[in-house]
Parts: C-alpha cells; structure tokens; sequence
C-alpha cells in the first residue's frame, strides 16, 4: 500500500501580484488625487475668504486689493499703470524665488538639526535633560526680540543669519513630532532586537526611525510654513531681499499693488509645497509598504 507524501509548497496564484500591485496603485493614485482636491478646496475657500473681508470691510480700495486686482496686476497690462503685466511678474516672482531658497535653507538646516537632536534624546536621557530646556528656551522667548543678538553674532545680511532663525523657528515643532514618533516604536520590536545582541543604535535604526517615517513627514509638513515665516522674518531683519525685506518698502512707498500680490504668491506658494510634502509621504510610505509585504 503506498502513500502519497504531502506537498509542502502551496500554489501560487501568479495573478495575485499584479492584482495586489494594481490595488495599491489605485489607492495611490486615490490618496493623490485627494490631496490635489484639498489644495483646490483650500485654495479656493482662502480666495473667497480673502474677497469677503475686502468687500464686507471699511478698508479703502486704494489700500486692500482684492483677488482680481492681484489677478489682472499681474496677468493683465493696463495702460494707466507705469508698469506691464510682464513687469510685475518679473519683479515679484523673483523676490518670491529668494524667499523660497531663503525658505529651504532654514527648512533643511530645522529638520536635519531636529532629527538628528531627536536620535540623540532616543540614545542617551543625559542629553535630552541638557538639550531640551534650551530648545524650550529658544521657543519660549520671543524671536524679534532676540533677532537682534543673532544678526550681532551671525553678521547682518549672511546666509548664517537666514539659517539660524530658520532653524529656531522649524526646530521646536519638528523636534517635538519625530520625538513623538520615535517614542511609539513596537515594544515587541525593540525586545527582539534585545533578545539577538542588539545595542540602543540597532534598535533606533532598525525599529524606531523606520516607524517613526509618519511623524517625520508630519514634522516636515509643519515645519513648510514656519520656514516660510522664518525666512521671511530674517529678510525684514537682517538681509532686506525678498518678500520679507521689500514688504515694508512697498507699504512705505504705497505700493499697494506690490504688497498684496506678493504676500498672495508666497501664500499660494507656501500651500503647494505643504501638500507637496503630502503627497510625498504619501508616495513614499505606500512603496514601503509595498516593499515590505514582498519581503
């Protein structure tokens, strides 16, 4: 009487991997598609808000400018101003383009000094307890107030000082959430790595900063506008380009026209690049996941 060994190896559906593949591409393509809709909605929600205060307030029209005035100012040559549409574009676009590289300097300097602070709290509790009351320091006081001190330090009109208040203003918010994140690492996770001879580094770069991906990109979305603020804030200050420096010589010049349509563009501008981060991390955590359930 013979007997049939039993097969250990399952069957494998060779279209389940496509299929798998093509769910998750429609979820991506979903997740975008959503955040493209909240940037319009936003968009068009801070438009009808902006001409409401402008229609339903007592502000002169020779001072508030309304969404079609920046409109047709920059789109839109008139005869009776001293300037073309072309003209004002060129004039703003570039004051926004220094505000921007302003902007990625305190961005990249906040988040690079936030997550490697965070990596260092994670490893040693003798450094948290040193580092952290100057971080909350820093935030507690008031930066103008400060501003001073660091452009002394730093030198007036440098890189430097468009980094370190940057980097004030994106520290304490981005250092706060990746903390946040790395504190949440799977207890079960972290006692294997215990169990095979794993040290505080293994389970930090194997367990703790690959979960903590959600709250890093949360700490980067934040930290988009307060590198905006901070960027804009240094130029007023300290090197008086870009929207920051020029906004208060516009107003002092009533060029009205100017001030209202460059804060608009920054603003526009600052709200692409947050949901810009969104879809990034959205891009990203999907192929981990898709990386992870092919392991």
């Amino acid at each position: 009487m013979s007997t049939t060994a039993p097969t250990t190896s399952a069957t494998v559906d060779p279209n389940a991997g496509a299929a798998l593949a093509k769910a998750r591409s429609k979820a991506l393509a979903a997740s975008v598609g959503r955040s493209v809709m909240n940037t319009v909605i936003t968009l068009v929600i801070v438009v009808l808000a902006w001409q409401a205060i402008i229609s339903f307030s007592s502000i002169s029209e020779y001072v508030a400018k309304g969404p079609v005035d920046v409109w047709n100012y920059l789109f839109v040559t008139d005869p009776d101003r001293s300037t073309t549409a072309a003209e004002n574009r060129e004039l703003l676009f570039g004051l926004v383009g220094t505000s921007l590289k302003d902007s990625a300097i305190g961005f990249v300097v906040g988040m690079v000094t936030a997550v490697v602070l965070a990596m260092l709290f994670n490893l040693s509790k003798a450094v948290e307890a040193g580092v952290m009351p100057l971080a909350l320091l820093l935030r507690s006081i008031p930066l103008v107030s400060i501003a001073p001190v660091i452009i002394l330090i730093t030198g007036r009109g440098t890189t430097a000082s468009v980094a370190v208040i940057g980097t004030i203003v994106v520290l304490f918010p981005a250092l706060a959430n990746v903390l946040f994140g790395l504190s949440r690492a799977s207890k079960e996770s972290l006692d294997l790595i215990r169990v095979y001879g794993g040290g505080p580094v293994q389970a930090l770069t194997k367990v703790a900063i690959p979960g903590a991906l959600p709250s890093l990109f949360a700490a980067a979305r934040v930290s988009v506008p307060g590198a905006v603020t901070g960027a804009l804030l240094a130029e007023w200050l300290s090197t008086g380009q870009g929207v920051g420096g020029q906004i208060v010589k516009f107003n002092a010049a009533a060029q009205f026209d100017n001030l209202w349509a460059s804060v608009a563009i920054i603003t526009v501008v600052t709200l692409l690049l947050y949901n810009l981060v969104q879809v990034v991390e959205t891009v990203v955590l999907n192929r981990m996941a898709m990386s992870q359930a092919e392991l």
